[in-house]
């Protein structure tokens, strides 16, 4: 069973906002929201890597799939702290990161591999072997007799 979230088409643009031009840009709100950065780029031609620098997420906060022809990373944290001396909630906070990336048509879906590493998400997309050309030889007439 999956959980739905809604998608918020303006939020890392409001992120981006409150990076460059400080909490208080075009919005009340006081919490402040560091993008993850994503390299995308082929090792030797034989592999894709995504690299998502993520490290206030738990491997239990992210999901990798394949949809439609696509990478998807999306991963979303929420945070409740509360005063048990008080009847409300003291804090609540989430984030949430999407990236989806086009894989190419040699992509070897089936072989995919996620690793988290110190707080750096790698997946290695590995490509299939495409065939190679084959080589057609042309005759002349005169190869005929």
């Amino acid at each position: 069973m999956s959980n739905l979230t809604r998608w918020d088409p303006f939020a890392e643009m409001r992120a981006l906002q409150k990076q460059f031009f400080g909490d208080d840009w075009g919005s009340s709100s006081a919490s402040t929201l560091a993008l993850p950065t994503t390299d995308v780029y082929t090792r030797d031609d034989k592999e894709l890597v995504v690299e998502a620098h993520m490290p206030n997420f738990a491997d239990k906060d992210i999901d990798v799939h394949v949809e439609n022809g696509y990478l998807v990373v999306r991963a979303e944290k929420h945070e409740k702290e509360e005063d048990k001396k008080k009847k409300y909630v003291v804090r609540e906070s989430s984030s949430s990161f999407y990236r989806s990336i086009r894989l190419p048509k040699h992509a070897d879906q089936e072989s995919i591999d996620a690793h988290m590493e110190d707080g750096v998400l790698r997946v290695t997309v590995p490509f299939k072997d495409l065939p190679q050309p084959k080589k057609i030889a042309i005759k002349s007439k005169s190869s005929k007799k």
